[in-house]
This record gives C-alpha cells, structure tokens and sequence, in this order.
C-alpha cells in the first residue's frame, strides 16, 4: 500500500477499500458454492536446509526418469515432474524394492544398507544419517550430516537417484522429501508443494498479536504468523485435560471441552461424562451414545448447557444435548456416511458445521431446545481438495469458518449461515466491540439499504448482497441504539451498544496489523521491521469525535484532517512511548491515523503494541522492533 505524503513530514495511509470493506469476497450466498481461500502452505519452517512437512515412506523415479513419486505415511501417492508442484498420482508404477547388501562394515550402529539398480556399484546406508561407499562398505561418506545433526532432519525411510544421474539424490524421511543436485555437497526441501501437512485440530484463528495455531501430527503446535505463507513450531503448554480426566474417570478419554464449571468430558467407546462442579465431581457411569469415540465437543461458551459432539462410529455421529447431558439426541440427518472429526456451531443461529471423512458439512438446528430434527445437511467444500476434513472451528465473531484438511493444511471462508442470521462487526478487528461516534461497522449477511438509529441516519458507505458497510454517526451516543436496517433480507433491528470511544487497530483478514514507516510509506512486518526511534503510523476505527467537528459519510480531507478529541495513548510492551498525532484519516471515512514516536530500543525482537482512547484499550498487535 503506497501513502500519501501530506504537510511536515506525516503520512496518510490508504487502506485498499475493496480489501478493507468487503474482505476480499464476503459472505458466500445460502445456495452458491462457499469461496475458500488457503491459510498458508503445507510446510513447516523448522531448523533444517528447508521448509519440512510430514513423514514421507518411500521415494522413486518412474520408469523413464521424468517423474518423482513420493509415498506418505498415510499412503497417499504424489507425482511431481518439475520437483515444485505435486499432484495426486494415478495408478503410479510400483517402484523396484531396494536390495539389501552385504557390506564390510556399518556407518553406524542400526543403520541399513541397500543397493539401487539406478546407481550399481554404490552402497547406501540410512541410519540418523544418509551414508554411501563406493567401495563395498569399508569406507561411508555422510551425505547429510552438519556437527552432529542432519541438514534433513532424521527418520530416514527410502532413497532414490534417477538413472545415470548419480550425483542427483533424493531421499524421504519423518520430514518429507529432500534432493541433492551435486552429490549430498547440498540440499533442498521439496515440500512446499507436497499436501502432506497433517493438521488434526484448529486451536485458534487469527489476531493481532498471534495468527492462525494449530495441531499437527509430528510437529505439535504450530503458528501461521499474519502474512507468513509457512507455518512456524510455538512453544505451547496447554492443559493435559485428557490425561487428568482419563486418570480420574479410569477411561480412556478422546476429547475433553470445558466452559465455566461445566465440564464435558468424550471417551473411545463413545461415552460423555459431564460435571457441573469445574471436573471435581461426575455422575454415574453414562451410557454410550455411539459405536464409534468421541472425536470433539463443541460447548457453547455463553449457556454451556448447550454442547455438540462429534463421533467417528457408523451412527450417531453428531449429538446435540440442550440440558448439560441430561440427553442426547442424533443430528445426523442425511449426513453422509464417514466418521466425524469435529464440530463447532452459533447457537443463536442455529447453524452447526462439522468436519467428516466426507467433506465439511453445514446444517441448522435447534441448538436452544430439545427437538426433533430431521436435519438437512449442505456440503461446503465441493471447490477443496478431496480429503477427510479433521476440524472445523468458527472464529470468535462467528462471521469466517475454518477447515484443515488431511494433508492439505487449512482453509477458511466466510460462513454461509450469516446470510440467515445478520451481524455488525467491528470494521476494524472483526471484533463485536461496542461501537463509537464516527466508528466504520461491517453488516455481515446482508444488503442494507438504509440504517436508522433513533433520530440519526447511519450513512451506508458500500453494500453487496451479503455484506455492508455503515458509519456511525459523531452524533451518535449510547449506552446503546436499536439499529433499524432495511436490508435484502427484510427489515431487521439490532441493539448496537455505542460508547464515548472504542478503539481497535485496522487488521487484514489474516491478522495483519495496519501499521506503517512514516518515512517509507510501507507496510511493517517482520521483513521490514521498526527501527529503534523512527516515527511509525497506525489505523484505527472507533476514536470517537473529533474537532473541528466533521460530517458523517464524508471522506477526511487531505490537508489538516480533525483532530481526535479524546486523549490518545500508545503503548509498547506495557510501556508508554509517544503519541505526536491522532487525527481522521486524510481521504477517508470512518477511520483514523495516530502517529507514534518510537522510544530508542536495546533489543530487537517482537514486541507488543497497542493503543489507548480515553482509559480506553484497543486490540493488541505484534510489530518487530530492531534497534
């Protein structure tokens, strides 16, 4: 995003309107195909000579050398003819076993050795490291080895070299494909492309101060950072709740969700426990509700009465409780046959999607009362890559819903059932913060042709079918207003709390923070980091009035834009540093610019940001700082 240089010095940053107001598609109709798009790659950043993915078993080239085929520890078979891209292979030809040799000696103790048609003469070894000998054993040269680690990472399970190209090696191991060009000198990840990332639980969506986590088999927490495309190992302690209720329960517990005090708590035979006392005591023995195990549970957080579970049995495989395990009822419907991995809902809407062997899958329901529900459920992931979906998860405001597939890593899209249920969200952070005078909102679900609140119309700044985009009045005042929309769907009010102020910093859909250089005029991430004493600019919605006062729906002009009125504060890292400017965004509506002197800095790394309105604070963000 390039800005605009305006007097003494100071920067305008305009935030791209199409990504800003519609988030880059909107909300998919009820009936047309749900538009997904990727959250990252299918490789892991991990302390090898490339980005790593998951176990790789066998390796080998095709009859003519053209084509590389890699086998995974599921048994999925991929081809690659250019060593980048990756495809699902069709009926592969089998690859000639590597013969067992007898050689002089071992490279090291356990390791095997084999001999490849491709290379006669040579004898390989794989152990912790890749070995060969051209002279039967009595001497190895290691390929892979750096000091005491492999350049590759361990686990070695197969190697291959294309017919007369012995210097061109490739070998397959715990952490995917690697090939050598020049003989085991130097080496190379093939993993970007390999789908073979196995995802099995969405922990958190994106903010600012952290991006898309996850549980991956073989790496367990990793982050996906705002704007990064590979995903990065985090330290992560969660609480082992399975080991301890499988210790108290004497049973083998297979997921566990807890919300307040009420604890539920599935088993591999298809039984949920429930505590209402925070797990210190659980009811007699249940019966079991399926012949598969419990896989997830999906409690909601505001009436956790309410709870979904997911089993991986022929039927039931989705269960609704509505009085905290008093019973549970089946929502299968005419879900289609395959187990279910996970599950998460929005009980206001009555919408529950779940992760099957099928596909994702989208159904409504009655999630406030016990019912009888022949539920109707829709498939989602038509346009994603054929494979089991292992989770699902809704973020926080219930407008974006995430799928990881087996395989393919994770993938996120807008959820379809806002068009049935309509949402104001934060512009800003997607959050449902309270709203502020001059504050830019985002109806989700609907085509809103006019906003009222009270006396005061609510200017409509962009609309689609789906999607909207509204200002909030500067005279506009709380606690709260009933928002009267006349929308696509039919008129709809909603209670909008409104207060003095209500800052949040401007995130793209991935989490990235808009914060820029004020000199440079570019966007800071971790390639461009802050330097130590530079003056830094950042957006935001939700500041409240400004003076002089200034017209609602009209851009801010370029030239001595309004002042903020509330006082303004910015911290980093808990600390204060200085706030030269909070004015409205030159050339904008509904959002505003606060410049920021940083403090000089000792040490570079991440650091926490965050600023405040009136005793008010906003989101908090992640900015790298480097003296």
């Amino acid at each position: 995003m390039k800005a605009v240089v305006c007097h003494k010095g100071t920067a305008t940053v305009p935030v791209l309107v199409a990504a800003v107001l519609f988030w880059n598609g909107g909300i998919a109709r009820a009936q047309q195909p749900v538009e997904w798009r990727k959250v990252g790659g299918t490789s892991v950043a991990v302390d090898l000579s490339g980005p790593a993915t998951g176990a790789v078993t066998r390796v080998w080239y095709g009859p003519n050398g053209g084509a590389l085929y890699a086998e995974t520890r599921a048994g999925k078979v991929f081809r690659s003819t250019d060593l980048e891209t990756w495809s699902p292979a069709i009926a592969p030809a089998e690859p000639a076993a590597p013969a067992a040799v007898v050689v002089a000696r071992l490279p090291e103790s356990g390791a095997r050795a084999i001999s490849l048609a491709s290379d006669a003469g040579a004898a390989f070894a794989l152990g912790r490291q890749l070995y060969r000998s051209d002279d039967g054993g009595h001497s190895w040269t290691n390929l892979t080895g750096f000091k005491d680690s492999s350049v590759v990472g361990g686990g070695l399970h197969d190697v291959a070299i294309a017919a007369g190209q012995r210097d061109r090696i490739v070998v397959a191991n715990d952490y995917g494909v690697w090939r050598s060009a020049d003989g085991g000198l130097s080496w190379s990840g093939l993993n970007d492309g390999l789908p073979n990332l196995a995802v099995r639980r969405i922990l958190a969506t994106p903010t600012g101060t952290s991006g898309t986590r996850v549980e991956a088999e073989g790496f367990g927490t990793l982050e996906l950072t705002p704007g990064a495309a590979v995903w990065r190992p985090v330290e992560a302690s969660p609480a082992d709740l399975i080991a301890r209720y499988a210790r108290q329960l004497e049973a083998d517990v297979t997921a566990v969700e807890v919300s307040g005090q009420t604890v539920y708590a599935g088993t591999s035979d298809g039984r949920i426990w429930v505590s209402l006392d925070g797990g210190r005591t659980f009811p007699n023995l249940p019966e079991p509700n399926g012949s598969g195990r419990v896989e997830r549970i999906w409690v909601d957080g505001g009436s956790p009465r309410v709870a979904l579970a997911a089993l991986s049995g022929g039927s039931p495989r989705v269960l609704r409780t509505t009085n905290s395990g008093g019973f549970w009822d089946s929502l299968d419907g005419d879900l289609p046959a395959g187990a279910a991995h996970g599950i998460t809902a929005d009980r206001a809407a009555g919408a529950v999607y779940v992760a099957t062997d099928a596909g994702v899958f989208y159904g409504q329901a009655d999630l406030e009362n016990a019912s009888i529900d022949q539920v109707q459920w829709r498939k989602l992931s038509t346009r994603l890559p054929s494979a089991p979906a292992t989770d699902v998860r809704l973020d926080p405001a219930g407008v974006q819903l995430y799928t990881a597939l087996d395989g393919y890593g994770v993938y996120a899209a807008a959820a379809p059932h806002r068009t049935r249920s309509p949402r104001i969200v934060n512009a800003a952070d997607f959050s449902t913060r309270a709203a502020a005078p001059g504050s830019l909102l985002s109806v989700v679900g609907a085509r809103v042709g006019s906003a009222r609140g009270g006396e005061l119309d609510f200017p409509i700044l962009a609309a689609s079918d789906n999607e909207s985009q509204i200002q909030v009045p500067f005279e506009a005042s709380g606690p709260s207003v009933a928002l009267a929309l006349d929308t696509n769907r039919g008129p709809v009010t909603m209670g909008l709390p409104v207060e003095a102020v209500s800052p949040a910093i401007l995130l793209s859909r991935e989490g990235a923070p808009a914060v820029f250089d004020a000199d440079t005029e570019m966007p800071l991430d971790a390639g461009n980091p802050v330097h130590s004493q530079g003056r830094i600019l950042i957006m935001a919605t939700g500041l409240g009035r400004v003076q002089p006062n200034w017209p609602t729906g009209v851009p801010a002009p370029q030239q001595d834009p309004p002042a903020v009125v509330a006082p303004i504060t910015a911290y980093l890292d808990g600390s204060p540093i200085a706030v030269t400017r909070a004015t409205l965004a030159p050339g904008y509506v509904g959002f505003y610019q606060i410049e920021v002197q940083m403090p000089a800095v000792a040490n570079a790394g991440a650091s926490q940001l965050w600023i405040g309105a009136g005793g008010t604070e906003s989101n908090r963000i992640q900015i790298v700082v480097v003296p």
